[in-house]
């Protein structure tokens, strides 16, 4: 184990950065049962954890509370050391390498375990946390991920699409004639290479993407369509373009979604 030392010189074994999921259910009208949801292994690891490293604290201390009601904290909400990522990490991603979250693991570096949740699913999967992963590895610190739901897994699996050879591609372009544009890329590229190409949007254009995908792809590529996932009322439909526009879609502007495109 890596050792680090105090003053005195004597070693400090060197805390873990545990990678925490959360459920799907942020922002969504109804909750889902983490008992269901949640591996109880992970729950019982996040009950424990004293310092967490969040994008907000009080979504947070929403998340642990509802933990608390299944594996009791070892200390009161209140007591627990929560610190949020920059609200310019939220915004532009912390993917690139530009933003230092060393000073974040410095409880680590003290000997005491720290835990990386996202609002919901895997943490630095489609969500910020990859600079706190990427300065634990550079600290020495041991990074430990959890299982717990990953929305895109969770559509690739559902969606009858080539799980062999995927991409995610973050969120598309909001100007409609940039957003149409990149839709036509993604799809020349899943059509010529058979690879998936998998995307996310604000749940409040939902409805204005579906449409611009009925309205750009081709009849006979196919769109899968996984929303609300694990959620009592979640919806995985796949089909052809051409199908599609031949039925209502399933789509509301107020739940996650996950689009996926191929052949």
């Amino acid at each position: 184990m890596t050792m680090t030392t105090t003053s005195q010189n004597a070693p400090i074994a060197r805390g873990r950065l545990y990678l925490v999921p959360a459920p799907l259910d942020f922002g969504c009208d109804e909750t889902v049962n983490l008992q269901n949801t949640m591996p109880w292994g992970t729950l019982t690891v996040a009950s424990q954890l004293q310092y967490w490293v969040c994008e907000n604290a009080k979504s947070a201390r929403a998340y642990l509370k509802r933990v608390n009601e299944i594996s009791p904290l070892s200390s009161p909400l209140q007591a627990l050391h929560i610190q949020e990522l920059p609200r310019e990490v939220h915004k532009k991603g912390d993917h690139t390498g530009n933003f230092d979250a060393r000073p974040l693991l410095t409880p680590a570096l003290d000997g005491h375990d720290v835990g990386l949740v996202s609002e919901a699913g895997m943490p630095a999967v489609a969500d910020p946390g990859s600079s706190v992963v990427r300065a634990a590895h550079d600290l020495g610190i041991e990074v430990i991920p959890l299982t717990g739901p990953v929305s895109l897994l969770l559509a690739l699996a559902a969606s009858g699409l080539n799980g062999q050879n995927f991409a995610f591609v973050g969120y598309l372009p909001q100007e409609a004639t940039e957003r149409a544009q990149r839709i036509r890329e993604l799809e020349s590229l899943a059509l010529k290479t058979g690879q998936t190409q998998m995307f996310i949007e604000t749940p409040y254009r939902n409805v204005a993407m579906m449409q611009t995908l009925l309205q750009t792809l081709q009849h006979n590529t196919r769109l899968a369509v996984c929303s609300g996932l694990t959620l009592p009322r979640g919806v995985c439909q796949s089909d052809t373009i051409k199908n599609w526009r031949k039925k209502t879609s399933p789509l509301n502007n107020s739940t996650p979604t996950v689009f996926a495109l191929g052949r």
